[in-house]
């Protein structure tokens, strides 16, 4: 089993009515590290998770969790 980090950055963005490119600008990061992001193709810093939060107002962990991926065996 193993834990990978997920996120409900869409979620956010949707409440806060931002683009990823309005998210990035204020995170000083490009618009496609924000595409990745919500894509789960990344896993951002602890710097950038901090400041992602910060712009929503909240707590890092509400905006990124672990999930617990289980492996099958065929």
């Amino acid at each position: 089993m193993s834990i990978e980090i997920n996120n409900s950055l869409k979620v956010w963005r949707a409440k806060f009515d931002l683009t990823q490119s309005d998210l990035a600008d204020l995170v000083e990061v490009s618009r496609k590290t924000i595409n990745t992001l919500e894509r789960g193709i990344y896993t951002p810093s602890v710097t950038l998770a901090l400041k992602i939060a910060r712009v929503f107002k909240t707590n890092v962990e509400e905006v990124f969790f672990l999930k617990k991926k289980v492996r099958i065996i065929e």
